[in-house]
């Protein structure tokens, strides 16, 4: 696990101590600097990106930061085996990131400052119960999920493998395991 204070690489890449994330330009700076970031770590790794010491968060800073920098890792050949979680997410961070990760397909783990771990974005309800599942259980093979849901296994296979690709959950062999249970 690494953890990136996002107001820090802000204040980096603009040489300025400001706390808000704001403009494309802005998105663009800080985006650059995480990826240079996340391009050094272990395949597999989690990253906790810190939005505790942010302001103002505002759509389109979202869309050049937060849903360009998912793109990458979420196509069918991702740019590098990683994770990127959300952490100290504020209700008015949520507005902006939620709206673009819809906007283009993409969904994301967030940690909430009380800790509660919550999946946003583009989901359906069954993607998001069965994640739900995997996080509360703390990691599960295909044949519980299907236990549990009556889904039937080719289908939850199908479902968990999806949300593995999209980078929601992690999958070591037939066991699939949350991401956000450990910050």
């Amino acid at each position: 696990m690494t953890h990136i204070d996002v107001q820090s690489a802000l204040a980096q890449s603009l040489s300025a101590p400001y706390h808000d994330l704001v403009t494309r330009r802005t998105g663009l700076a800080v985006r650059t600097l995480i990826e240079r970031q996340l391009s050094g770590l272990a395949d597999g790794s989690v990253a906790f990106l810190d939005f505790s010491h942010i302001g103002v968060l505002d759509c389109s800073c979202a869309d050049e930061f937060v849903a360009k920098l998912m793109i990458p890792l979420t196509a069918e050949h991702p740019s590098r085996d990683g994770y990127v979680v959300l952490h100290g997410v504020s209700d008015g961070h949520v507005d902006s990131i939620e709206q673009v990760l819809h906007a283009h397909g993409l969904a994301l783990v967030v940690l909430f400052p009380d800790g509660q771990a919550r999946l946003v974005g583009a989901v359906t309800d069954v993607e998001r119960r069965l994640w739900e599942i995997v996080m509360l259980t703390g990691g599960i093979a295909v044949e519980g999920v299907a236990a549990k849901t009556g889904i039937a296994p080719e289908e939850a296979l199908s479902l968990l493998n999806s949300l593995a690709r999209r980078r929601l959950v992690r999958r070591d062999d037939d066991c699939y395991s949350p991401l956000g249970a450990v910050a």
